[in-house]
């Protein structure tokens, strides 16, 4: 049998129909406590923005609640969007966590914007830090402001100024690149990073990105070989069918995203079975079929396995996007708990 690859968790805290976001808040940090006690490698927060469906806006203040409430989890974003933010207030903020959590506190760092253009813009207003081409530089930034000894800025004057994140770093969170490209595997293997590729949202490129990443890899201080993880949504459930029940809601809000139609909030899986079939919406969700991975907990964990060989992958990190029925508690996602304890079972 294959070897089964470490497993973390990704979590956009999705609201579906009758939540509240401290519904949906809620039962993200159960899933958490779930993932700690069931033997998960890492829990992650995304960074989205103004999307009726999707409540992770701000990592940060998430990795802080779900720090408090595990005891041994891993914890931070998939990722941060860096170029919506000045680098000193990510470092500040993940130094701060680190202190709160010394040992378990992940920063994965995107250069995408998470949102619309008009939220983006919003987000940017600070200036040059949006300047998405700095993206390598504010990267390194980071890194340098996170370590105990800091940053040093030359001043216009010529006057050395010293940067730190936080007085007295005992430790530092393990940096991250996330991307779904070329650029982003490259820039991950240059500054001798973690390297984690989108599969989640596309799996175009994933073989090319990934031979780009380890054939051109610096190692560094702190990874010195290249490290890989893969993000894959998934629905586990004890029969196949009820899995595809519970991914169907999902499937339908991607496929709404994709062809450009207005968002809303998760529809409960009741909601989803009953709404009309289109043409487009069809094909979308038979082309994410193909790489989602839906089913019971051993045919789940067979292709958790097959697709981490494949890749040649040190981790990956599942997306539980199993939906809720009517009658489940708004302040839980039993279909989304489900699916890591199946998984965890047949694969811890």
């Amino acid at each position: 049998m294959t070897a089964s690859p470490a497993l973390s968790v990704l979590d956009l805290v999705p609201v579906r129909t009758g939540q509240t976001s401290a519904d949906a808040v809620a039962a993200s940090l159960a899933l958490a406590q779930a993932a700690d006690r069931l033997g998960y490698e890492r829990y992650w927060f995304a960074e989205h923005h103004n999307m009726p469906a999707v409540a992770s806006t701000t990592p940060p203040v998430l990795i802080a609640a779900t720090v408090a409430r595990t005891e041994r989890i891993r914890v931070g974003s998939g990722g941060v969007m860096l170029p919506n933010h000045a680098p000193l207030v990510v470092a500040e903020q993940f130094a701060a966590l680190e202190a709160i959590a010394p040992g378990r506190i992940d920063l994965g760092i995107g250069r995408a914007p998470g949102s619309d253009p008009v939220i983006t813009q919003l987000l940017r207003i600070s200036g040059p830090t949006a300047d998405v081409d700095r993206f390598p530089d504010h990267v390194s930034d980071i890194m340098s402001l996170l370590s105990p000894d800091g940053a040093t800025l030359r001043l216009t004057s010529g006057r050395e100024y010293a940067i730190t994140a936080t007085p007295a770093a005992s430790d530092v969170p393990t940096v991250w690149l996330l991307g779904s490209s070329d650029y982003s595997a490259k820039l991950a293997a240059e500054l001798g990073l973690p390297y984690v590729f989108a599969y989640h949202f596309s799996g175009d490129g994933l073989e090319r990105a990934l031979e780009l990443y380890r054939s051109e890899y610096r190692p560094s201080e702190a990874h010195p070989e290249p490290r890989t993880m893969l993000p894959v949504n998934a629905s586990v459930a004890p029969t196949v069918e009820e899995a595809n029940d519970r991914a169907l809601p999902h499937l339908r809000s991607m496929a709404r995203l994709r062809s450009n139609r207005p968002m809303r909030p998760l529809e409960t899986i009741e909601e989803a079975l009953a709404a009309p079939r289109d043409s487009i919406g069809e094909e979308l969700i038979a082309g994410m079929r193909r790489r989602w991975i839906i089913g019971d907990a051993a045919g789940a964990a067979a292709e958790v396995r097959a697709l981490a060989a494949r890749a040649g992958v040190d981790e990956v990190m599942i997306s539980p996007i199993a939906g809720a029925h009517d009658g489940e508690p708004a302040d839980a996602a039993p279909g989304r708990v489900q699916t890591l304890a199946l998984l965890a079972g047949e694969l811890g």
